[in-house]
């Protein structure tokens, strides 16, 4: 493999997704374990649907939703100056919605988790509610969010289908690493398959170590 723009590029995309994964998912899983509602589990399963949807479909379901013909897509492009997909922007959104379900689940289950006496006790001492959850509640939840983390950064380092739908296959501009990947498989290139395999093996198997060093921290 000579062409190291794909790794380059993915880890530029899934780490910008996971960022915004982060501040997103977790200001959501927080609501979600604070709210009691009938609608929480419906609000959770709408934000967590790409778990469980094809890749692909996902994909199409964005490209409706963001490309040149859609309400979204063309505001962003009057903003911008550039259509959203088939570019690097149009891959970090792919990214993040991939992301994002992963990093809800284990926040919002990290945060339910909290002691409610140990929050209680800091309201009586007079802190805010935006206080309790900076100074109490975040913290303590911080390990079960980091393997959220974890598993969001590989999960958008590894997508393929939203990816390929959104972003194209562009190579030196949108072409990431398991996009570069099946594109070697389909020319013949068993080198660079192999290689940029390994690579992305390496890193998923780093972040399940990492995930499961924190989970047996936490027990």
């Amino acid at each position: 493999m000579t062409d190291w723009f794909p790794l380059w590029l993915s880890l530029r995309v899934s780490a910008i997704a996971t960022v915004l994964a982060v501040v997103f998912g977790v200001a959501l899983a927080y609501l979600l374990a604070k709210w009691q509602s009938r609608w929480t589990s419906v609000v959770e399963a709408v934000f967590t649907l790409p778990i469980v949807l094809p890749p692909t479909v996902l994909g199409y379901y964005l490209l409706t939703l963001l490309g040149t013909r859609s309400t979204l897509g063309r505001t962003w492009e009057s903003l911008f100056g550039a259509p959203l997909v088939f570019t690097q922007s149009g891959a970090v959104v792919a990214a993040t919605v991939s992301a994002l379900p992963f990093v809800i689940r284990a926040a919002r289950a990290a945060i339910s988790n909290v002691d409610p006496r140990v929050e209680q006790a800091a309201r009586v001492v007079g802190m805010s509610e935006w206080k309790v959850a900076r100074v109490v509640t975040l913290p303590l939840a911080a390990r079960g969010i980091g393997a959220g983390v974890a598993l969001g950064f590989a999960r958008a380092l590894g997508d393929f289908g939203a990816t390929v739908m959104v972003a194209g296959n562009i190579p030196g501009q949108t072409q990431t690493l398991p996009v570069a990947v099946y594109d070697a498989v389909q020319a013949g290139d068993e080198a660079t398959a192999r290689t940029g395999s390994l690579v992305l093996g390496g890193i998923a198997v780093v972040v399940l170590i990492f995930v499961t060093q924190v989970f047996a921290r936490r027990r």
